[in-house]
């Protein structure tokens, strides 16, 4: 067999194994990423030009996650953390705008204590989204509430409900939302 019609064999299928290579790295890529991210995924690729866009932006979460120094809370951050909430719990009775206004700076103060940046509403989601995407809807409509308050046009059901998303939050960064991670050194 000439050398000519050799390279004529070798690579077409060369070229076949190379593109086979390639579709199941895209896609055990995106199933661990639809894993990782949950709804987030899917709400990702509907704001994106493309999938393929929002496969990256969700890696460079991924990325800047596990540059951020995430870490568990001693027992006696978490006691009080529960009895702040506790407690902005019970100022709902009186005072509920102030009480959904208290809960979002709890969330916050908490995100900041765990290690997450607080420096904005979008950067917050964002970091959040890398373990936090299953409960990430809560805080979204919790923030729209809290927001719509701010103008004294929240119903009373309209701030429980922010209450309640913003619980879901909450105890899941309480609880570590069974996972810490620590940038690597």
């Amino acid at each position: 067999m000439s050398t000519g019609t050799l390279l004529a064999i070798i690579i077409p299928v060369a070229v076949v194994v190379l593109l086979v290579a390639l579709a199941v790295a895209l896609f055990t890529r995106r199933r661990a990423l639809r894993e990782r991210f949950g709804p987030e995924y899917e709400r990702t690729v509907e704001d994106s030009d493309s999938r393929l866009a929002a496969e990256r932006e969700l890696s460079a979460r991924e990325k800047r996650h596990d540059q951020l120094d995430i870490k568990s809370l001693p027992g006696h951050t978490r006691d009080r953390y529960s009895r702040d909430w506790n407690n902005v719990q019970q100022e709902f009775v009186d005072r509920p705008e102030d009480a959904v206004h208290d809960a979002d700076r709890l969330v916050t103060s908490l995100m900041h204590e765990r290690g997450y940046p607080t420096e904005g509403f979008d950067q917050q989601l964002r970091d959040l989204s890398v373990q936090h995407g299953r409960t990430l809807e809560h805080y979204r409509a919790a923030h729209d509430i809290d927001t719509l308050s701010m103008g004294h046009n929240a119903t009373t059901e309209q701030l429980r409900s922010a209450m309640v998303h913003y619980r879901a939050l909450f105890d899941e960064l309480l609880s570590d939302g069974g996972q810490t991670r620590h940038a690597h050194a």
